[in-house]
Formats: structure tokens, C-alpha cells, sequence
């Protein structure tokens, strides 16, 4: 099982959750492999060329339709190289401030966007992330403008915006979830478009922007061509493991709600995912990358 990230990242934690699950559903050894680098698209590229009998699988994330939408060319086809399997889980992100900013909720955030655009900053993981668009997308349904800073992932956004180097960050309960419940970090709104069970009393964006709704998602995929009893048996496995409570808890600890879907409205989900963040990068007048 192949995914683009760093070790002991959370793509690598998910990979080594559902590579478990799938050895004893299987009853063969499943070796998580990460190729990081490029946002995920060296993994991605990689998978796409490798032979299509089963034996090489991704672990793709949300990322995955953000790079489709953003970069004008691509070494393989996000849609057309894969046969997509299933979705494992899905989760939101949490745009926060510091415990004592002056920012008092979502209220605030979305008036002062308006009436002062581009005063305030937010952090994302890199330009061109999932949590980059999500800010853009929230200044965009708020009718203001936010100053997007991009970081190279890991905890500095966090470090930042508690020193008040920053006003906002954006980014994943992994990463603000602890300093939310030490009370170090006020979290003013999740992006999904219902409360999240490990965010408690942090309302939903949606709840003052009405439709709001950006859920990250995990989901596995092979090389396109896969024969169709391999694809048949990999996502029963998937389904297997999916609603198996003790799997689901492990999920939980990460900030992320399992979740499985059949091989073709995974397909159909991932490319509705690539048209709206290329609806978002336009809109936005995010430039795009060669």
C-alpha cells in the first residue's frame, strides 16, 4: 500500500490502520510504502504505472482532487489512471484563534473579512492544500478576503497563531483538536456541514454561512485496469473493516468518521471533488501550477 506522505504522518497512521485490516481480511501481508513528496502526485504517479493485478494499491487522499484542479499538467490522469475501490473515512477541518484574540466566534471572523478585507491571516499546510482552499473558499462565502500564509505543514501554524504571529489557522483536528480542549486555542468553526462528534461546542461554519460544507477524505484506489474480482474482493474487505467498531474507534482517535462507498460512486465522488476545487481556484484567482 503506497501513500504520498511523510512517516508518522496521518496518512501513514490511516495506511497502517487499513493495511492491518485488509492482511487479516485477506490473509496476506499488506506493506505500507510511502513515496512522499509533491503533495501526494509522486505516490500517485508512481501507482498509476505500476502493474494493475492487485498487488500494488493507494492510499489517495483529499489532496489528491485539490492537485487535479490546481496543477494545469499532470503525469497521469487523477480519474482515468485509477480504479477506485472505496472511501475509508472522511473528516473536516477546524479554522481557529487563539484563546484571547480579539476575534470573539464566526461572527467576528466573517464581519471583519468584510469590513477590513485581507487584514486578517490565515495558515494552511502549503499553497495550493485542502486547508489553503478551505480558507479561501470561507472568505469567498463570506463575501470578504483572508491573507493566506502557507506553511510547510508540521506544528509551526500552530505555534504561530498562539504567538499571535498569525489570526487563524486551518488544518485538521489531529493538529488543533489538543489545543482546543487545553483551552490554548478557540475553535470558531468546523468546515463540515453538521457538528463533528470530537469537536464539541465548535459550531459549523455552515451555521453562519449556510451550505458550507468541506469534509477531507481518505479512500483507496488501484492502478486503472484492475480485474474486477480483485477490485470485488478489495472492497469487501474495505466494507468489512469499515463497520467493524474496534476500526471505527481507531478512526475516531484520529478525528475521522469511517466511511465506505462502492467502487463506482468513489469514482464518481472523487471527480465531483476535482470540480468543485476547480470551481474554488477560479473563483478564487488562485494561480494555478505548471
Amino acid at each position: 500500500m503506497i501513500h504520498g506522505f511523510g512517516a508518522g504522518g496521518n496518512a501513514d497512521s490511516i495506511s497502517r490502520l487499513v493495511a492491518a485490516a485488509l492482511s487479516e481480511s485477506l490473509g496476506v501481508s499488506v506493506v505500507v510504502d510511502a513515496k512522499p513528496g509533491a503533495g501526494g502526485n509522486i505516490a500517485s504517479e508512481y501507482v498509476s504505472r505500476a502493474s494493475p493485478d492487485g498487488y500494488t494499491l493507494i492510499l489517495l487522499t483529499g489532496g489528491h482532487a485539490v492537485s487535479a484542479a490546481l496543477y494545469k499538467k499532470l503525469r497521469f490522469n487523477p480519474v482515468d489512471s485509477f480504479t477506485f475501490v472505496s472511501l475509508v473515512g472522511t473528516f473536516p477541518f477546524v479554522v481557529a484563534t487563539r484563546a484571547d484574540s480579539p476575534i470573539k466566534d464566526l461572527a467576528d471572523l466573517i464581519a471583519i473579512s468584510r469590513q477590513s478585507p485581507g487584514k486578517l491571516s490565515f495558515s494552511s499546510v502549503g499553497f495550493g492544500s485542502t486547508q489553503h482552499l478551505t480558507g479561501e473558499l470561507l472568505a469567498l462565502s463570506a463575501g470578504g478576503k483572508l491573507t493566506h500564509i502557507p506553511y510547510r505543514g508540521g506544528m509551526q501554524p500552530l505555534t504561530d497563531v498562539l504567538a499571535g504571529q498569525i489570526d487563524l489557522i486551518v488544518d485538521t483536528i489531529t493538529v488543533t483538536g489538543p489545543a482546543i480542549k487545553a483551552g490554548t486555542l478557540k475553535g470558531l468553526g468546523a468546515s463540515s456541514s453538521s457538528p463533528w462528534p470530537s469537536l464539541p461546542g465548535v459550531p459549523t461554519i455552515a451555521s453562519q454561512l449556510p451550505g458550507f460544507d468541506v469534509k477531507s477524505w481518505i479512500g483507496i484506489a488501484l492502478p486503472a485496469g484492475a480485474p474486477p474480482e480483485v477490485v470485488a474482493k478489495l472492497n469487501e474487505s474495505l466494507r468489512k473493516a469499515v463497520s467493524d467498531p474496534a476500526f471505527q474507534g481507531r478512526l475516531e482517535l484520529l478525528g475521522i468518521r469511517a466511511e465506505f462507498s462502492t467502487p463506482d460512486a468513489t469514482q464518481a465522488f472523487v471527480a465531483s471533488e476535482i470540480k468543485r476545487w476547480s470551481e474554488v481556484i477560479d473563483r478564487a484567482g488562485v494561480e494555478k501550477v505548471n
